[in-house]
């Protein structure tokens, strides 16, 4: 190759890297690998421009050749150090600048001062010659450049193994790099060593491959405006839409579901920022803040922030999982995820539809329970008043017949109203009966939809309970044991009605669990241990069995087929831990029998 075609080259190699240089400076956001990628063009600007003058002035202003490379060299021993940080960002996208770093410039800066003082000790050029063949290097020049090719080495494997990490549209990226890299270090390396003729010219033409092979990846693949870890990152964890955002809030990358889902076309969206973008395509939602606030906070605290929001243009509800990507304690932007939710939040709404359904069943099933319980306890009392009624009606008709009667003492009359007033004793305690059993039914029907924090004594839930429950007890032949272990008029404060309801499903449940069996017993405990009084319920009727154990309270479970839904003691368990602050537990023994612990903290009464 003659000297005027290597001029050419070196000239139309100059001018595609400061063409580069000046296009990636120009470039709205500089993110650290195109940083590092303007040090790498700079230092072939240098090469370059060294080995133009060494051509043009040398032998025109008889200069020695050498000087020429004094200069050329400032380009040549930090490349090695620009192309090792290249593979390093180019791994992790952005690194932190470490201390430890400095210690690769030491190298390169001892090569410069051996190389401008050659003169005095010829450690670099024991005979300098622009022909590689001829050139005699001193004892120095063997560490300068293993050390430098070790540097090319290791960068090249850095962009090799994540080359080869990753597959398809970024391998074509990280490919390009290491072949445009590879083709001048490789053919240094034969020349160095002599296995092929070159001079020192080749090197920067060489070069010319690597940038138009840089130049293929930037323009046709945009490596330098992508982060490919954060990529790869993404790519591990997707599922459903997401969109890549850098530290300017601007799009970045995205995948085809959220081009699909959003009814978008790419051109439109990616370098958009992105709460612009969801202004200008009116996509604004009352969400919308909390979405800009979410990613400012996942910024700042390098925490993943997750939320629920609906957009209304597309009718769909997302869960949107807003990341931020960093490596190395440097940030590289924020992952936003979204979720699609809309199928499972119609399902929630149609469950919820249903359970509003069950609970309605449960409140009519309840009511009419309790219109049974009414019937057969307000007959006895009604019964007993007809009969002292008929009484008082004989003896009203047998006193007004004695009236005139000459042999109806004084004695008679007396005795005729002294009988006459021993019946009211019987009418009123049967009335106040009643006007108990109306005071409770009220309470409980008034219960089935509203609430009412009022202050009870224990032996009053007690007397409801009996009264409520006596009509079913006696239809199933059992009885039922109050045990009362504490004080009666120990004080608690709550929605007593609510309570009582309760109470009685435990105990319906006992008599249910007994199927049909006579003459056995329930228990109602009252105990009271530290700050706690708990109301037992127990039952001898075999137990539970380990599958219903396992599930209880958890979600409506039922033993009794399709008789029940399971949501009375479903409702129990939330009642008394959203209106008491309680708990229910139980014990179980298959075999033997089950008892509910309803258990009420004292210091919130």
């Amino acid at each position: 190759m003659n000297i005027n075609t290597t001029l050419i080259l070196l000239i139309i190699a100059l001018i595609a890297d400061i063409f580069l240089l000046v296009m990636i400076l120009k470039s709205v956001n500089k993110n650290q690998i195109k940083k590092i990628f303007s040090f790498n063009l700079f230092c072939l600007v240098i090469c370059i421009s060294g080995q133009i003058a060494q051509i043009l002035f040398a032998d025109r202003f008889h200069i020695n050749p050498v000087y020429f490379d004094y200069f050329v060299y400032i380009g040549t021993c930090f490349l090695p150090v620009s192309v090792f940080f290249t593979g390093l960002v180019f791994v992790n996208t952005k690194i932190v600048f470490k201390k430890k770093y400095l210690l690769l410039f030491i190298i390169p800066i001892i090569s410069l001062l051996v190389l401008w003082t050659n003169d005095f000790h010829h450690l670099f050029y024991e005979s300098y010659s622009v022909d590689f063949q001829k050139n005699v290097y001193g004892p120095y020049a063997t560490i300068h450049n293993i050390y430098s090719y070790a540097l090319l080495f290791i960068g090249i494997l850095y962009l090799l193994k994540f080359s080869i990490k990753n597959s398809g549209f970024f391998s074509k990226q990280s490919i390009l790099i290491v072949l445009g890299i590879s083709v001048p270090v490789v053919i240094n390396i034969l020349g160095t060593f002599q296995i092929i003729p070159m001079s020192i010219y080749i090197t920067p033409i060489t070069f010319t491959v690597t940038i138009i092979l840089c130049a293929i990846s930037i323009f046709k693949f945009q490596f330098l405006g992508v982060a490919p870890i954060a990529l790869q990152k993404i790519v591990d964890r997707i599922s459903d839409s997401y969109v890549v955002i850098d530290e300017d809030g601007n799009i970045v990358d995205f995948n085809k579901t959220f081009i699909n889902t959003f009814k978008l076309k790419e051109e439109n969206v990616r370098g958009k920022n992105f709460i612009d973008f969801l202004q200008e395509t009116k996509r604004r939602t009352e969400g919308i803040n909390k979405i800009e606030k979410s990613i400012e906070k996942a910024q700042k605290t390098n925490k993943t922030i997750s939320f629920e929001q609906k957009f209304e243009k597309i009718k769909k509800y997302f869960r949107i999982e807003i990341t931020p990507i960093s490596s190395e304690d440097s940030s590289l932007g924020t992952l936003v995820l979204l979720k699609d939710i809309t199928q499972h939040v119609e399902d929630m709404e149609t469950i919820k539809n249903n359970q509003d359904i069950l609970m309605e069943r449960e409140r009519l099933a309840s009511l009419g329970q309790l219109i049974g319980g009414i019937a057969h306890n307000l007959k006895t009392p009604i019964m007993s008043i007809s009969g002292a009624t008929e009484g008082l009606e004989d003896l009203i008709r047998e006193y007004d017949e004695s009236i005139d009667d000459p042999l109806v003492t004084a004695q008679d009359h007396h005795d005729i109203a002294k009988e006459m007033e021993s019946w009211i004793p019987k009418i009123r305690t049967h009335i106040e009966y009643m006007s108990d059993i109306i005071t409770t039914v009220k309470g409980q029907a008034v219960a089935l939809s509203n609430q009412e924090d009022i202050s009870f004594t224990a032996s009053e839930l007690v007397k409801r309970v009996n009264i409520l429950m006596k009509h079913e007890l006696k239809n199933a032949y059992l009885y039922l044991n109050v045990l009362m272990k504490t004080d009666e008029n120990l004080t608690l404060k709550g929605d007593v009605n609510n309570l009582v309801q309760v109470v009685n499903n435990m105990i319906s449940n006992s008599i249910q669990a007994y199927d049909g069996k006579r003459d056995q017993n329930i228990e109602l405990e009252v105990n009271k241990k530290g700050n706690d009084v708990i109301f037992s319920v127990r039952d001898y009727a075999g137990g539970l069995p380990k599958e219903v154990q396992d599930r209880l309270f958890k979600e409506m479970v039922t033993t009794k087929g399709k008789n029940g839904t399971g949501l009375g003691l479903y409702m129990s368990y939330s009642n008394i831990r959203a209106h008491f602050g309680g708990d229910i537990t139980f014990e179980t023994k298959e075999g033997i029998g089950t008892t509910f612990h309803i258990i009420l903290p004292i210091k919130r009464q």
